[in-house]
């Protein structure tokens, strides 16, 4: 159920032999994305749960099931801005009725993170998961 942006991430991966180079890929994915405004950095729109400091701002487009989903986000931490961006290329542009139905763990699993990241970041990652689950819930019931 993966989009194609986040294949290419995973393909990208299978070339990558040494973590060392997948870390680098993930950093280099967050730098990539653009920062949030200043005035998007609420109370409102942070991922409790998080060692780092974490914003995801939600954009529906159209209205209930059907409404596409995207997301953009930001941390203070480059390796939690790449995977933020790894997110994003998860769940950006599905409908809103399919992003509860994907199975984040054994996506993210593919790209071997949990084998890498800290039991901190792993949290972080599931924290983020479950806000952006709860959003398309939310946004499919209106």
């Amino acid at each position: 159920m993966a989009t194609e942006a986040f294949e290419d991430i995973a393909e990208t991966f299978e070339f990558l032999d040494d973590w060392e180079d997948r870390y680098r890929h993930v950093i280099d994915l967050g730098r990539a994305m653009d920062p949030l405004d200043e005035n998007l950095r609420v109370p409102a729109t942070k991922v409790e749960g998080c060692a780092s400091q974490v914003w995801i701002v939600p954009e529906v487009e159209g209205e209930g099931p059907a409404a596409a989903f995207t997301f953009r986000g930001d941390s203070d931490a480059m390796i939690v801005r790449g995977l933020i961006a790894i997110l994003a290329a998860l769940y950006n542009g599905l409908p809103m009725s399919e992003v509860t139905r994907v199975d984040a763990e054994a996506e993210l699993e593919r790209l071997g993170l949990h084998d890498h990241l800290s039991s901190q970041r792993s949290n972080g990652v599931r924290a983020m998961v479950e806000r952006i689950r709860q959003i398309a819930a939310k946004a499919s019931a209106a």
